[in-house]
């Protein structure tokens, strides 16, 4: 038997090389599609983030009345319940609640305030930040009486359609 001799072919090893990578054409066709992709996914990334955050501050205003509740209980009036002085708005004394949401994070998207008070009744407010991802969402408000509202269109006044947390 006669030894067995592979012979090298120039002209195979050079298609091997050129299979290798990839050309000009079918990288920019990727970067074209993820482009795409990207333009899809961020804006709905965005809006996720927003409510995500709109949520935090409502259940923030939910915790701040059962606070204000608390401090009813204690003093038979929700008056009293502010910082800086006796008159509204104004953020809550810190003994009764925290003055931003979301509490639990260091990034702070809304201020919490009491906007009125008496021995009756409260309005609480969560307004959006300034210069956050929450500018231009509208404030959060919520009454003792339980009445929700969502200033939607960002126009400072709770309109027509507005009175409710939900879109």
């Amino acid at each position: 038997m006669s030894p067995l001799v592979l012979a090298h072919n120039p002209r195979s090893a050079g298609q091997d090389q050129r299979q290798r990578g990839m050309t000009l054409v079918e990288l920019m066709v990727a970067v074209a599609i993820f482009a795409i992709i990207a333009a899809i996914a961020y804006p709905n990334f965005q809006q996720y983030l927003i409510d995500s955050n709109r949520t935090d501050a409502q259940n923030a205003l939910l915790a701040f009345s059962t606070a204000m509740e608390r401090h009813r209980t204690d003093t038979n009036s929700y008056d009293n319940a502010q910082a800086g002085g006796t008159s509204y708005p104004n953020p809550p004394l810190s003994t009764i609640y925290p003055s931003q949401s979301p509490i639990d994070s260091g990034d702070k998207h809304y201020n919490l305030t009491i906007q009125t008070a008496d021995n009756n009744g409260y309005t609480l407010r969560a307004t959006p930040i300034a210069g956050t991802i929450q500018d231009g969402d509208g404030y959060l408000e919520l009454a003792n009486t339980g009445i929700k509202s969502w200033d939607r269109d960002d126009n400072g006044a709770i309109g027509a359609g507005e009175a409710t947390w939900t879109d």
